[in-house]
């Protein structure tokens, strides 16, 4: 009789499809029975792949999706534990260590990362998604504050997310009612990027990505901090901020090959160093 394997595949492992192809990193939740429910196991996974995604310097871009007719309906809540047999802080160190931590792992990746919002993203997956750098959105595409619907307090950063890109009385709005959004109207509110048809998704979000990946890598990553921390400092903090952002990044290898690129009127090739 053959050996079992040492590490058997974790349910994580098989709910997970990723790989690395052209610098692009492709992160792809495969749990299509459960809409993609995340269990702490797989939302462990995702922070791994995020954290592996932004040290790894042959990694460009990131791009984030689900299989079949959801990205992700949110934390699977199957196995929590009921309310009387919680203690106190329970629930705070579990989101803080759980969803938070997932959520923060795409606003901290040093790489773009692409959301392309195949289906339903609701709750914890309508955050994920909205803390992505670029959202492309299906047309068959919803998005849902599922929380208010449960009665339960919007979490997953979704109190710090949603005012920051829709300002506090269109966030409100969707988190009081808990009513779900079309792609379209998440377009128009500005939720997303842009929406395409369903079956030219992939196309787009590899195209996104593909160009984000020939793109200069550390002057991304910069602005990227830049940006996300706009909306919660002063002007004098800012301006700050980008000097020491653009000294930092004269120092790459792509702001030479930018400025020599320009000098001599041809296309730069950067390298993402």
């Amino acid at each position: 009789m053959p050996d079992a394997p040492r590490n058997p595949p974790t349910p994580s492992d098989t709910w997970i499809r990723h790989s690395t192809d052209h610098h692009v990193t492709r992160i792809t939740l495969n749990r299509p029975e459960a809409l993609h429910a995340l269990t702490p196991g797989l939302r462990d996974r995702l922070v791994a792949l995020l954290g592996d995604a932004s040290a790894d310097p042959e990694v460009r871009a990131v791009v984030l999706t689900g299989t079949g007719h959801a990205f992700c309906a949110g934390a699977d809540l199957r196995g929590a534990a009921p309310a009387g047999e919680r203690r106190a802080g329970d629930v705070a160190r579990t989101l803080r260590l759980g969803a938070q931590r997932l959520v923060a792992a795409v606003l901290d990746c040093e790489k773009p990362v692409v959301a392309a919002v195949n289906g339903t993203a609701a709750g914890l997956g309508a955050h994920l998604a909205l803390a992505c750098d670029l959202v492309l959105a299906a047309r068959s595409a919803r998005f849902i504050e599922v929380f208010v619907r449960r009665g339960l307090v919007p979490d997953a950063g979704g109190a710090y997310l949603l005012p920051r890109l829709i300002g506090p009385q269109r966030a409100k709005e969707l988190m009081f009612f808990g009513d779900a959004l079309s792609a379209a109207d998440a377009e128009r509110l500005g939720l997303v990027n842009r929406v395409v048809p369903d079956e030219e998704l992939a196309k787009t979000a590899g195209e996104w990505a593909g160009r984000l990946a020939a793109a200069p890598t550390r002057a991304l990553a910069l602005t990227k901090q830049l940006v996300n921390a706009s909306l919660d400092t002063d002007r004098a903090t800012a301006f700050a901020a980008e000097a020491s952002a653009q000294e930092i990044n004269m120092t790459t290898r792509d702001a030479r090959e930018g400025l020599e690129s320009f000098t001599a009127r041809r296309t730069a090739r950067f390298r993402g160093w």
